[in-house]
């Protein structure tokens, strides 16, 4: 029964990328190296880190192609953070190197890569929506990484009050971050037609508002499992 039709969560996001070949080699090259789960899930806000440097600098740069080059920076540092955003837990749970702070290396890196990320994506836009003094483009940004923080907030309450985790909504981790590595090469035609800024500015406005949907379903879905936990409870 898939996550999204189960009235419990689960333990794991399902990530299907997970059970190829590829990536259990990845794995057993990184336990050969004596790489802890905890390391990796440090290595990915490294590469989250690089990804929003890249943005901001895309919004100070005044050449085209200088600009190109920092938003295919982006885009590759993106996929390279979910990528071991994965392989940590591969190493935690198919190699057994679950550790006792792992709970928190895997959740705490996870929400300052999401913020740095679509903070600087808002930055990035480049002022395309600023009114006066007021940017409309970084303010968006803030609370595109804001709202991205409570939809995992709102994950582990699931968790925490015993009925799983609840990974659903159109703008979990994987999706929010896939989106924004769209945006940032499409960001790569905008000299075309002189929209510097505008495919980043509408991303974080989706983001936003995905986010937010994403919210309230796993309150929702929240919800749902505790009623039924209780019908259930003799």
């Amino acid at each position: 029964m898939s996550e999204t039709n189960s009235p419990q969560g689960t333990d794991r996001r399902a990530i299907p990328q997970r059970s190829t070949g590829w990536a259990a080699k990845l794995a057993d090259a990184m336990y050969a190296a004596k790489l802890t789960p905890n390391m990796v899930s440090v290595g990915s806000v490294v590469f989250a880190v690089i990804g929003a440097a890249a943005l901001i600098a895309s919004a100070l740069v005044t050449s085209d192609s200088a600009r190109a080059v920092w938003l295919v920076v982006t885009a590759s540092c993106i996929p390279l953070r979910l990528l071991l955003n994965m392989l940590d837990g591969m190493l935690a749970v198919e190699k057994g190197m679950h550790t006792p702070t792992g709970d928190l290396f895997n959740e705490v890196p996870d929400r300052i890569a999401d913020l740095v990320l679509l903070a600087a994506a808002g930055y990035a836009t480049a002022g395309i929506w600023a009114v006066g003094e007021f940017d409309w483009g970084v303010v968006l940004g803030w609370m595109a990484a804001a709202a991205a923080i409570l939809t995992a907030y709102v994950r582990t309450l699931g968790a925490a009050n015993g009925v799983g985790n609840f990974f659903d909504g159109p703008m979990a981790k994987p999706a929010r971050m896939w989106v924004l590595v769209v945006a940032s090469l499409a960001s790569l035609f905008e000299p075309l037609f002189d929209g510097r800024g505008l495919f980043l500015a509408i991303t974080v406005a989706l983001i936003l508002l995905g986010s937010v949907v994403t919210v309230i379903m796993r309150l929702n879905r929240i919800s749902q499992a505790l009623h039924a936990q209780k019908v259930e409870t003799p």
